[in-house]
C-alpha cells in the first residue's frame, strides 16, 4: 500500500495557528464561565455556557478536519489564500499523522464536553487547555504532538500498517 500525496507542511501550521486562538478563548471563556462550579450549575446552564458553546464548534471543526480533511476550512483558505503567495515547499509531509492529529483533538475536545456536561468541575478549561498546548506547539515550534504519537503507535504496528501482497 503506497502512501497517499503529500501535503505542504506549511497547511497544518497554518491550521493549528487558528485552532490555538480559538482554544485560547475557549479556555479563557470555560475559565470564567459554569466550568469551574459544574457540578452545581444545572444541564441548561452547563450547554449554554459560552465556553461551552465555542468548544462545541471547535469539537466540529476538528471532526470536519479529520473526515474530511480536504474541504476543512482552514486548509481550503490555506490552500486558495495563503499558498499562492508562498514559495513552493521544499518537501511535502504524510497526510496521514496530522489527520490523526485532528482526531487526537477532536477526542481530548470530546472528553472535555462530556465530562462538563456531566458536571465534573474544571473539566472543560483543562481539556480547551490541554488541546490548546498541543496545537500551540504546532503552530509556534512545528511540533504536532499528535503527529508523534502516530509514528508511535507506527512503529508498533497499531496504525498505518502496509497491506500484504
Amino acid at each position: 500500500m503506497s502512501a497517499p500525496a503529500g501535503i505542504d507542511p506549511r497547511g497544518p501550521r497554518f491550521a493549528a495557528t487558528i485552532t490555538a486562538a480559538l482554544l485560547l478563548v475557549a479556555t479563557f471563556l470555560a475559565l470564567i464561565g459554569v466550568a469551574p462550579t459544574a457540578a452545581s450549575a444545572t444541564i441548561a446552564q452547563r450547554i449554554a455556557d459560552p465556553g461551552f458553546l465555542l468548544t462545541v464548534v471547535i469539537a466540529a471543526l476538528f471532526l470536519w478536519s479529520a473526515a474530511s480533511p480536504a474541504t476543512a476550512p482552514w486548509g481550503a483558505l490555506f490552500r486558495r489564500a495563503i499558498r499562492p503567495r508562498l514559495a513552493p515547499p521544499t518537501e511535502l509531509e504524510d497526510p496521514r499523522p496530522p489527520r490523526f492529529a485532528q482526531g487526537v483533538g477532536l477526542f481530548v475536545v470530546a472528553v472535555g464536553l462530556l465530562l462538563h456536561l456531566v458536571g465534573v468541575p474544571w473539566a472543560l478549561p483543562i481539556a480547551t487547555a490541554a488541546a490548546f498546548l498541543a496545537a500551540f506547539l504546532n503552530a509556534a515550534f512545528s511540533f504536532c504532538l499528535g503527529c508523534q504519537l502516530y509514528l508511535l503507535l507506527q512503529r508498533v504496528g497499531v496504525v498505518g500498517r502496509a497491506g500484504t501482497a
